[in-house]
């Protein structure tokens, strides 16, 4: 059974453009979703009961509980001359929690990311400031820096990039990033994790860029291609839930925004996909 915290929380199900007409099924903390689709209007239930959804950021959303916010603001999915890329979902046996970890480990680039993200012998992950922002419930890290061969589908050097992440919400992070076609903004890299229970989840991906030139499949596929190098890496993890004791994994300096992550779930009694909330199949 899922936590208050995490059932008080809105979740991505998937992009409008692959939910079919008619009927369709979902899975969200457990729980079966029936969701039924009339051109744009849709109508979720579990058990029978109607369950509160919407539509944002290109997706649809769903909660089994009564969150007291809505969607996280991003500024840039406003801004006329950015490109929408939905990169479609990409089902993965681990905690969500775990994928979110993941999304904000810089260390692993140059092994995980060969020669995209990183590469050797740049391995160091550099000082960089990480704090939980109490006056918007938020986890951010910023001045983050590292070598990267291939930044994005539209770099053609490497560059050191700037980094700043944004956990908005349990399951729900985001990436600023330097754009190569225009250092003086950033691309944003989201990604909304749909836990479907304690140890399986599905990771939607969604950008915002500066990027007049590619083509949408191929920022699609450079995208997809990053995520499956590391879902090798997740579902080999162990445990594959989050382990919340301190003393179950040992930080490095390199884990600072990991660190706050943790702090910031416990603080809240989000639970669910941790070794402290209920385990998987």
């Amino acid at each position: 059974m899922a936590d208050k915290a995490a059932l008080n929380q809105w979740y991505c199900l998937d992009p409008l453009d692959v939910i079919p007409q008619g009927s369709s099924q979902n899975m969200l903390l457990g729980q079966s979703l029936d969701i039924q689709r009339t051109s744009q209007n849709f109508a979720v239930h579990a058990n029978g009961q109607p369950v509160q959804h919407m539509l944002g950021f290109g997706h649809l959303w769903a909660t089994l509980g009564r969150p007291d916010t809505g969607l996280p603001a991003i500024a840039e999915a406003d801004e006329p001359d950015r490109r929408h890329v939905a990169c479609g979902g990409v089902t993965v046996r681990a905690s969500g929690l775990r994928i979110v970890e993941n999304f904000l480990d810089m260390a692993h680039f140059p092994f995980v990311h060969t020669d995209i993200l990183g590469s050797e012998p740049h391995t160091e992950v550099l000082h960089y400031a990480c704090e939980i922002r109490r006056d918007v419930d938020e986890v951010w890290a910023t001045d983050c820096k590292f070598v990267q061969p291939k930044a994005a589908l539209s770099a053609t050097d490497a560059i050191d990039t700037r980094y700043m992440y944004r956990v908005a919400r349990p399951l729900v992070v985001m990436l600023y990033k330097t754009c190569p076609s225009d250092p003086d903004r950033w691309d944003v890299i989201c990604l909304f994790v749909q836990p479907m229970a304690p140890d399986l989840c599905r990771a939607h991906a969604m950008m915002f860029l500066i990027d007049n030139a590619s083509h949408q499949r191929d920022l699609i596929g450079f995208q997809q291609v990053i995520f499956l190098q590391d879902r090798i890496i997740l579902e080999n993890q162990r445990p594959r839930l989050l382990p919340l004791e301190p003393r179950l994994e040992t930080p490095t300096r390199a884990d600072a925004s990991s660190i706050a992550y943790r702090r910031w779930l416990k603080e809240k009694g989000f639970v669910y996909g941790t070794t402290l909330g209920p385990t998987g199949a």
